[in-house]
């Protein structure tokens, strides 16, 4: 498949704001949109036979294209009788319902494909769009990270390792002991690239439906917050949110990379690799999938090698997608144990997040006092140290202090005693944590 023109580029969506860089513009006439008036028309009909009836500005308002364009499409529907007037609505609107041949009409559309929400977003402005919001587009220097990973203990050396990393956008393996941080990190990383982005709801192509917008890893932004956003206006079938940060982690299989088809309302969903475009995808705890690691690595070797993934639609038709976010696996495997020489080339940042320092470890209690609402001690804290873990050549992780921090609070609770850090406190939670957590990321 060919990329889209320059033409079409310069077309439906504007390229660059000063302050709000890619922006989708409203489209003026149906030409637009590069949807045909078929498709919008099965969309109302689909709305029209579940819902009832309803008036125009509401219709334009639920498919998500704006009542002039939608007008028109409406005043043609009327004269070929699929819809008709049923009473009269506000600023010189009418409500429409269908007739029976419209009802006839529907009912085979919906057979055809059950979706009838936004009007979706073409094949081709959807890869304009990535390319113009690419994280590779950006280029984060050190305060952008210092403020992404604000409020976190990270040591000098482990910004030095991880800056080019993000800056190059190609990818990276967080490894290490269990405990230290590495999926607190991979979370943060994304906040680098700084501004939110535009994604389409769902996108359309060779008559299937993609539904991309997904509000278990895409947090919309309101825009109507945005002055620039009031006093233009936008292409509404576009949401825009937070750039995204995509997490999975055992529950990883094959069929979560592809796209996915539901065969009873004929309605397709992006795969997770296509819904963290732009913004970063993190492969949690790699090496413990139900699928062989080799199995993920040979999926994506293309890929990241191309920037461009292929997917094949339910009806056999193969597309190209873009493939433009940061991977990051985690793993507390050496990542040699996991993979070849020839995969490991084309992830080319290999990071290890080791234990914590004694200065560290203090440090994170200093910041997880805060958040428990109590004073840090340092004379309990050394305590700690000393009987606790220098006698049995413990580790120091990073998630212990707060998790040490946590069962003492429960046992301060219970007790109806203050929050305090005391040194009876933590021989007392300490017998159970080791005992029954260590070892836990």
């Amino acid at each position: 498949m060919s990329m889209v023109s320059t033409e079409l580029k310069s077309g439906l969506l504007a390229a660059l704001l000063a302050d709000d860089g890619f922006r989708p513009e409203e489209p003026k006439t149906l030409e637009d949109t590069q949807l045909s008036q078929t498709l919008v028309e099965s969309i109302i009909c689909k709305l029209l036979l579940n819902i009832g009836s309803m008036s125009g500005r509401k219709t334009a308002e639920h498919i998500c294209l704006p009542f002039g364009v939608v007008e028109g499409i409406l005043t043609s529907m009327r004269t070929r009788q699929i819809i008709t007037h049923c009473g009269s609505a506000p600023l010189n609107d009418y409500t429409y319902t269908l007739t029976d041949q419209g009802r006839t009409r529907a009912q085979a559309y919906m057979h055809s494909c059950a979706y009838f929400g936004p009007a979706p977003v073409s094949l081709e402005d959807y890869i304009t769009s990535v390319e113009a919001q690419s994280v590779r587009n950006e280029t984060p220097k050190e305060e952008d990270l210092k403020r992404a990973f604000d409020g976190l203990s990270i040591e000098p050396g482990l910004f030095d390792r991880l800056g080019p990393a993000v800056n190059s956008g190609a990818g990276l393996f967080l490894y290490g002991a269990p405990g230290n941080g590495k999926t607190t990190l991979a979370k943060r990383i994304t906040a680098c690239y700084g501004q939110e982005i535009w994604i389409p709801r769902t996108i359309v192509e060779d008559g299937q439906y993609i539904k991309l917008f997904d509000a278990a890893f895409h947090e919309a932004v309101d825009q109507h917050e945005n002055s620039i956003i009031k006093a233009d206006n936008f292409d509404h079938r576009w949401v825009k949110i937070q750039r995204p940060t995509v997490v999975v982690g055992g529950e990883l299989t094959m069929d979560s990379l592809e796209i996915r088809f539901d065969p009873i309302n004929n309605i397709c969903e992006a795969p997770l690799q296509m819904k963290s475009n732009c913004g970063s995808l993190l492969i949690d705890d790699f090496g413990r999938q139900r699928m062989q690691p080799q199995e993920l690595l040979n999926r994506w070797i293309v890929p990241l090698e191309n920037r461009v993934d292929y997917l094949a639609l339910p009806n056999g038709k193969k597309i190209q997608v873009p493939f433009e976010q940061l991977i990051i696996f985690s793993t507390n495997l050496e990542p040699s144990d996991l993979t070849d020489d020839a995969f490991l080339r084309r992830i080319p940042y290999k990071i290890e997040v080791e234990d914590a320092s004694p200065e560290e470890f203090q440090n994170l209690f200093q910041i997880f006092s805060k958040q428990f609402g109590c004073r840090c001690d340092e004379d309990a804290v050394n305590h700690l140290i000393e009987k606790h873990y220098k006698p049995n050549n413990r580790p120091l992780r990073r998630c212990q202090p707060r998790d040490l921090l946590s069962q003492i609070r429960n046992y301060c609770v219970y007790k109806g005693f203050p929050m305090e850090m005391r040194p009876e406190y933590f021989d007392l939670v300490v017998g159970s944590y080791f005992t029954v957590v260590a070892g836990n990321d």
